[in-house]
């Protein structure tokens, strides 16, 4: 007889804490809304990272910041970047110059 883990599995595995810290539970469901806005979304686009789900989770982790469930930190630490904005690759009659001409 095997009174061990799964699948005869020995020893002990010590479990390993989040990178970031403790993430505590929603109790009193303060940011419930905004998560099961964030669950619908991610259902509806069957995974995919849409944009529109991206904004719900970061205002759900907003929700969870302000109301002290997770550490205070910037969206750009969450992987919430800014958007740069686009080059725009058109050149006009007027910024047309001659081969090797540097402008500034």
């Amino acid at each position: 007889m095997s009174f061990g883990g799964p699948g005869g599995l020995q020893g002990s595995q010590k479990p390993t804490p989040p990178e970031r810290g403790s993430f505590p539970l929603d109790h009193d469901g303060e940011c419930k809304d905004v998560m099961m806005n964030y669950l619908s979304c991610i259902k509806k686009t069957k995974g995919m990272n849409d944009h529109e789900c991206r904004m719900f989770a970061k205002s759900y982790l907003g929700c969870r910041m302000n109301n002290n469930l997770m550490a205070k930190d910037e969206f750009k630490n969450l992987g919430f970047d800014e958007p740069k904005p686009a080059i725009d690759l058109k050149k006009g009659p007027e910024e047309e110059g001659k081969k090797g001409e540097l402008r500034w």
